[in-house]
């Protein structure tokens, strides 16, 4: 059974790579971007999600405003119907857990009204990248008590809209205990404050997937990540929503197969919603951040840096269409 799905997108063009370093090209252009928002959702109103990152760490002051960094002023792009996907990593090298509960409050203040969903770090499991949350000390504690400070400030504003949840790459084999550790730390009281499981995935970018084998490898990932990793953790109830999926066009890597594997793995996505509770899709990213960059974290747009769109522009555009919430 085919399951309607919500859609959203990374708009910026930055991006981290596995290094610890950002991909950086020329700046957005914020009225190109609105422009190619409004084409991938089709239509105003239809419900959209645009992900912005934002960062807590040791030298945030308490306050606010507490800027979103990629991309810049994402608020802007909240309108005619799209909502904030909002990604409040934790990167604080002292443990600040008290300071980051804070600072989650504040963003709530600031944004909630404007953003659908809260992801409360990003890529917690994953260590030696300084980008990533899972670099930083008490990161599973500032999960736990993050999401709880989270929900109280957005019921005492009253935005029952909002959507709370984490994230993680896959996991398997021994890694898969960092959902079990995290769900026991915060015991029952966390699990039910929870509203979503994010995943990002990037199949046949660090791995090569034989093209035959692609669809096949996606729901075998999705339905390991359900089956071996939320259950056991007592959150097989929760939908899993793909946080960030994208595909980079460069030497060796055509702007035609990235369009072909935006369609494999959306087209299985949709497919297997239903039954492996899966309720969206976010692509990464809008745009390369420099479409000569050297490296492939600076291509993986579905536009090129200068917001000219790629195939897999037209072939996402007419995916939100068929599949869509």
């Amino acid at each position: 059974m085919t399951e309607r799905l919500l859609f959203g997108v990374y708009p910026g063009g930055v991006c981290g790579d596995d290094s610890g370093n950002l991909a950086v090209g020329p700046p957005d252009d914020p009225d190109r971007v609105t422009a190619l928002l409004d084409r991938l959702q089709g239509r105003p109103g239809r419900p959209f999600l645009v992900r912005a990152y934002t960062a807590f760490d040791d030298t945030t002051a308490p306050g606010g405003p507490h800027p979103t960094a990629a991309p810049a002023g994402a608020e802007r792009y909240a309108v005619r119907g799209r909502r904030l996907d909002l990604v409040a990593q934790y990167r604080s090298a002292a443990g600040d857990v008290p300071g980051y509960c804070a600072y989650l409050r504040e963003l709530v203040g600031r944004y909630g009204a404007v953003t659908q969903t809260l992801q409360v770090a990003e890529e917690p499991n994953v260590t030696g990248n300084p980008l990533l949350d899972g670099d930083y000390p008490a990161v599973r504690e500032a999960i736990v008590h993050g999401v709880r400070a989270a929900r109280d400030q957005a019921r005492e504003l009253g935005h029952h809209h909002l959507r709370i949840g984490f994230n993680t790459t896959p996991l398997f084999g021994p890694a898969t205990s960092f959902v079990t550790g995290l769900a026991e730390l915060g015991g029952p009281d966390f699990r039910a404050e929870l509203d979503y499981v994010g995943l990002d995935f990037f199949p046949d970018v660090f791995r090569p997937v034989a093209p035959a084998e692609l669809a096949d490898t996606v729901a075998a990932v999705l339905r390991h990540h359900r089956e071996n990793v939320l259950a056991p953790a007592g959150l097989g109830h929760l939908p899993v929503h793909i946080t960030e999926h994208g595909w980079p066009t460069g030497p060796g890597r055509t702007p035609q197969r990235q369009a072909e594997i935006v369609e494999t793995v959306v087209r299985t996505v949709a497919e297997h919603a239903a039954a492996l509770g899966l309720s969206g899709y976010t692509h990464f990213s809008l745009r390369d951040a420099d479409s000569a960059g050297p490296g492939l974290f600076h291509r993986f747009g579905l536009t090129a840096d200068d917001h000219t769109p790629k195939p897999a522009f037209d072939t996402l555009c007419a995916l939100v269409e068929r599949y869509t919430v």
